[in-house]
């Protein structure tokens, strides 16, 4: 199931959110044009590596706590990095643009670390590096859902290779995308060897964004109401449809 298009209208230019994905689209190239020896070095010092602060590799490859900041701006594919690129780009601008572009900044790297701490105390002896954007992408689908839970996305679910698209609020998706990190999640406890989907770093991300929404979105008087037409697809400034359920938080 992959986000295709939201229905929340904004005011202000996604700054913030223009600029991450062109500093994470910038390191990614930086990472493929190095030499599979110098990469290796290179993830090793800047993802994050469980043992390297939790486990046995803390006493002979000790470590400082940036890789919780930089393992945010690494990715392991191009796949990797467009789908979170995407996803970002989906549930980002909405996001900004009610809490402001400097504390969007500060609530992306805030959900980022505690993604990140999530997903090293949930695999303390782990060896393998984690790195990508989704911790921190996972935080901004949680105030995304927080904060417009009646707002409509188009989603793609492809069957067979054919894209079906669905509308479904947004608190909807939210819920099963949760689940879909919470049920792997509890079943990865105890496999710190393989690689894959760091699920705690989701779920920690995804809390933590819920969690922050309420401290860091813009008073009322800060940010003026919408007028009724000014909601984008017909429907309401929230992504609401006409005479759908209200907000709720």
């Amino acid at each position: 199931m992959f986000p295709y298009l939201d229905t929340v209208a904004r005011r202000y230019p996604p700054v913030v959110v223009w600029t991450l994905i062109g500093v994470n689209v910038l390191v990614f190239l930086y990472q493929i044009s190095l030499p599979a020896q110098e990469l290796n070095r290179f993830l090793f010092a800047y993802a994050l590596v469980p043992s390297r602060f939790f486990g046995p590799l803390s006493q002979i490859a000790p470590s400082d706590w940036t890789p919780f900041l930089t393992h945010l701006f690494l990715h392991g594919g191009w796949l990797h990095l467009i789908l979170n690129m995407w996803t970002l780009w989906i549930f980002g601008p909405a996001v900004e643009d009610r809490l402001g572009s400097m504390r969007f900044a500060l609530f992306y790297l805030i959900c980022g670390l505690a993604a990140g701490l999530a997903h090293a105390l949930a695999n303390p002896q782990s060896i393998v590096p984690a790195l990508g954007a989704s911790g921190a992408i996972a935080g901004v689908i949680g105030c995304y859902a927080r904060m417009f839970p009646a707002a409509r996305l188009i989603v793609i679910v492809p069957i067979l290779f054919i894209p079906l698209f669905f509308e479904i609020p947004a608190a909807v998706f939210a819920t099963i995308w949760l689940l879909m990190q919470v049920i792997p999640g509890l079943l990865s406890l105890g496999n710190e060897t393989s690689g894959g989907i760091a699920w705690w770093a989701h779920i920690g991300g995804f809390v933590a964004g819920w969690l922050l929404t309420p401290l860091l979105r813009r008073s009322d008087t800060a940010y003026r109401q919408y007028y009724r037409d000014e909601g984008i697809y017909g429907f309401l400034p929230d992504g609401r449809r006409e005479g759908g359920p209200g907000p709720w938080i």
